[in-house]
């Protein structure tokens, strides 16, 4: 049943494909134990820390950058300094300056500086993202590392995480504000998407709020031909994710540089764990491999491709 999509992935630089409903492992390629870098799966990571500290009033998505005081080396005005952190989450900021641990793409459809106003238009910026860093540090007084280890990593059980190893920060040359890295397993991704599959709970323990599962996995902001945008999550529009392929309705999904990717698809109780081991220079599945790849795996599993 999977002999042509374990060709497709060895005919490409999958390192890991893993496919589990509820606790029946459907699919397994490659070693789970291995840590990769998880590239911009970060920001699904910060985006669930950030639920959990805006549930304790200790995250006020309405403050704007004005009120704790973020700035930059080329200094924001005065409008950039109204843009709010729900704009940064929902990457509506308007604010387009320069930016650390940004890929090739992300440079090329950022914006001129001060076109759009805050929440005018949508552009995938790390600008916003690691500044939502620089924030959750500030307002919650918690190390990402530390917090994602205690709030997320230890309550569900993860393997393999190293705190104060496996998340560090990573500071660059464009900006004050560093971006925050991820190295996982693709066994502990697969928790972090089943976290969520099951709306937050793990066990009798309430991880990150329901409310928040649901909110921050809704299509904010239209993102062409990638599908639609939440709070730092790809959402599925209309079966519109990667190309070539029908997603089901309501699914969403963390994705990094390279064809990582921890794929929800709450309709089927199923989570979708892709890894590339971009350690190696040139290692990449592009969205193009990635569209055929979850078509053949929806044929072996008999899932329907309909929106």
């Amino acid at each position: 049943m999977f002999t042509q999509l374990e060709q497709q992935l060895k005919q490409q630089a999958s390192a890991v494909l893993l496919a589990v409903r509820g606790d029946e492992t459907l699919f397994s390629y490659g070693d789970v134990t291995q840590r990769y870098p998880c590239h911009s799966m970060r920001k699904s990571f910060l985006s669930a820390l950030i639920g959990c500290t805006a549930a304790e009033g200790r995250f006020d998505l309405s403050l704007t950058l004005q009120t704790p005081g973020i700035d930059d080396r080329e200094p924001l005005s005065d409008s950039e300094k109204q843009a709010t952190l729900y704009d940064l989450l929902t990457a509506r900021s308007g604010i387009y300056h320069p930016a650390n641990y940004e890929t090739a793409w992300m440079r090329r459809i950022k914006p001129p500086r001060h076109l759009h106003a805050p929440g005018e238009n949508w552009c995938y910026s790390n600008w916003d993202f690691n500044v939502l860093g620089s924030a959750f540090r500030q307002l919650t007084g918690e190390a990402i590392d530390q917090a994602f280890d205690r709030r997320i990593a230890s309550p569900t059980g993860m393997q393999d995480y190293r705190v104060g190893q496996d998340s560090w920060l990573e500071p660059g040359d464009f900006s004050e504000h560093p971006a925050y890295p991820f190295t996982l397993s693709s066994r502990d991704l697969l928790r972090f998407g089943q976290l969520f599959l099951q709306q937050g709970r793990w066990g009798e323990r309430q991880v990150i709020p329901a409310r928040w599962v649901r909110t921050s996995t809704l299509p904010v902001s239209h993102a062409g031909d990638r599908g639609a945008y939440g709070y730092m999550w790809w959402v599925t529009r209309e079966g519109v994710a990667w190309p070539e392929v029908i997603l089901p309705a309501g699914s969403y999904s963390a994705r990094g540089a390279g064809g990582h990717f921890c794929l929800v698809l709450p309709e089927q109780n199923l989570v979708i764990v892709h890894r590339v081991d971009t350690r190696i220079p040139g290692q990449e599945v592009n969205r193009f491999q990635i569209g055929a790849l979850l078509r053949t795996l929806f044929t072996a599993l008999d899932i329907e491709e309909k929106s």
